[in-house]
């Protein structure tokens, strides 16, 4: 018979632990901010800011009223689309692809009584189903948005619109690795479970190895973005080396629980590619987004899903699945030896929730645009948001006695010259 204070203090270490990381996590919501912030232009900082308070704010409470019920309701009318029941303890787009792999009733989820492919989707902290998500939409709202004013010429050529302040995007890019920290080891929710054939691991063994991974592949790819970026444009960007630490930690967060430290190597190293890609493809394209939403977050998280299908240790899969039964089988990386099943599941994944992002979310953004709801007008967007909206700017001074970009530089060094 179970000791009850041993089942008590059991219970007590995995709700501090479950919580420590809920904490981590509120914390990237700073971390959001100022990198948001930052990456914007001076005249917009107020708005962003507030967009980001209200998106807590608004997300909080409804999410207590039917974002949880829509991914983890379950019950006699439990379905593998969409959870039907604890309504109110962001929407609706969201919480379904949690359903989908998250609850133990979803279709695509690891922990499904039928699996699909015979294998199920591994996206532990959800580099599809939170970030591929926010991309895809956001790829459709910038899309038919349209770019902002002189942000390409006549020709089609991209005009410089650097963020204001590069000092913010460096702080909220700190703030999201330490958040990161809760994401991903937090994401096992209990640091105490019985293994069944050891009395030495539990899930602070995985924890701990998730967290190394982490860091292994964002600083991996931030330090290939440095050089690669270096390389295009001919000088140091700090603001580009932290999206590209960025979409490294997009990437891992499908396969960080079941890869080992050096295949997080390789996740970094492709994903500063897939940005640096992606990005030159926008401009091309004329596609502006200051965020980088779509090639950040659904680019490198589409290839965060990919990533785990090749790189899944077996003995990991099984660690985060089953809890290290022995004599059990699951489909791991196919170029490890574990066969299509895996990564066919983790392409359907990629592929289901951009077929429902798309089908949702464009049509949404359409209605809007064409309501006239979704863009300002020209002249607010030439004067700023903050000041013709917010009642004021952001900065009481601002400093023009300095260059603002590289071009300035080098036409104020080829003038002194």
């Amino acid at each position: 018979m179970e000791d009850p204070w041993e089942k008590s203090v059991t219970y007590s270490l995995n709700t501090i632990f479950l919580l420590f990381s809920a904490y981590l996590v509120f914390v990237m919501q700073i971390g959001f901010a100022m990198l948001c912030a930052g990456s914007v232009r001076a005249k917009n900082a107020v708005n962003i800011m507030l967009t980001n308070v209200v998106d807590a704010v608004v997300g909080s409470i409804s999410f207590y009223l039917f974002g949880f019920a829509f991914a983890f309701g379950s019950g006699s009318n439990s379905n593998p689309f969409i959870g039907t029941n604890l309504f109110a303890l962001s929407g609706f787009v969201y919480p379904v692809v949690v359903h989908w792999l998250w609850s133990s009733d979803g279709w695509l989820s690891i922990g499904s009584s039928n699996l699909f492919l015979g294998s199920g989707a591994i996206d532990f902290a959800g580099s599809g189903v939170v970030h591929m998500v926010g991309g895809v939409a956001g790829f459709w709202g910038s899309l038919i948005l349209g770019p902002r004013v002189g942000r390409f010429d006549a020709f089609g050529k991209p005009v410089p619109f650097r963020g204001h302040n590069a000092s913010l995007v460096v702080l909220g890019t700190f703030l999201l690795w330490f958040g990161w920290f809760g994401f991903n080891p937090g994401s096992f929710e209990k640091i105490l479970v019985s293994y069944p054939d050891t009395s030495d691991e539990g899930n602070w063994t995985s924890t701990g190895r998730t967290a190394v991974v982490t860091t292994l592949a964002g600083s991996t790819a931030g330090l290939i973005t440095l050089f690669g970026r270096r390389l295009i444009i001919g000088h140091w960007d700090a603001i580009d080396v932290c999206n590209g630490l960025l979409g490294g930690f997009v990437a891992i967060t499908s396969g960080c629980s079941v890869v080992e430290p050096w295949a997080a190597i390789i996740c970094g190293f492709v994903s500063a590619w897939v940005l640096i890609g992606l990005n030159i493809m926008a401009l091309k394209l004329n596609y502006d987004d200051p965020l980088e939403a779509a090639q950040l977050h659904a680019g490198c998280g589409a290839w965060g899903l990919i990533f785990t299908g090749l790189f899944a240790k077996e003995k990991f899969v099984i660690q985060v699945c089953d809890r290290g039964v022995t004599g059990v089988s699951r489909p791991f990386g196919l170029l490890l030896g574990g066969g299509w099943a895996l990564i066919g599941a983790q392409i359907v994944e990629l592929l289901a929730i951009l077929v429902w992002v798309s089908i949702t979310m464009g049509p949404m953004f359409y209605v809007l645009h064409k309501l006239k709801l979704l863009r300002i007008s020209k002249d607010v967007e030439l004067t700023g948001l903050d000041i013709s909206t917010h009642g004021g700017a952001a900065y009481t001074h601002h400093d023009d006695d300095f260059p603002s970009s590289f071009a300035d530089f080098i036409r104020l060094r080829d003038n002194e010259s």
